[in-house]
């Protein structure tokens, strides 16, 4: 099983990460299609997690330190590939040395970035007609 996570721009893996956030996010969750291309792709950059050279899930950072469009495809959830993402963003953030990294939660996915480091703050919101809440992830750079 060879797990492979790239990372890059928008213009090198828009392909597989567009399939699985349409899937995720139009497709199964019904986030209107307007909203999920907010058009900050190409400012963001990209992480996509291949399972045996299939693409299964997908993230973006912001230059300004935000986590956004965390998707895996629903038969590869439940398996770690999300952390994997994850993990990925947070080292590479580490060697930008950005000083933390934030990002909007779904509220069934708290306990997912708790795990990983992440701290809740703020009232629950709705997002996409989703409810979300505020987390961060403050980051040590003395590693």
């Amino acid at each position: 099983m060879a797990i492979i996570i790239k990372n890059g721009p928008w213009s090198e893996l828009q392909i597989d990460c567009q399939r699985i956030r349409h899937h995720v996010f139009v497709i199964e969750q019904q986030v209107p299609i307007e909203e999920e291309w907010d058009g900050h792709d190409h400012e963001c950059h990209h992480f996509l997690l291949q399972k045996n050279g299939h693409a299964i899930a997908t993230a973006r950072l912001t230059p300004t330190g935000k986590v956004g469009r965390m998707a895996v495809l629903k038969p590869a959830r439940g398996c770690g590939y999300g952390a994997q993402v994850m993990d990925a963003i947070i080292n590479y953030a580490r060697t930008k040395h950005y000083p933390h990294l934030q990002l909007n939660a779904q509220t069934h996915a708290l306990g997912f970035y708790a795990q990983l480091g992440f701290k809740a703050f703020g009232d629950e919101f709705e997002e996409a007609g989703i409810q979300h809440r505020s987390m961060m992830l403050s980051l040590d750079h003395s590693r």
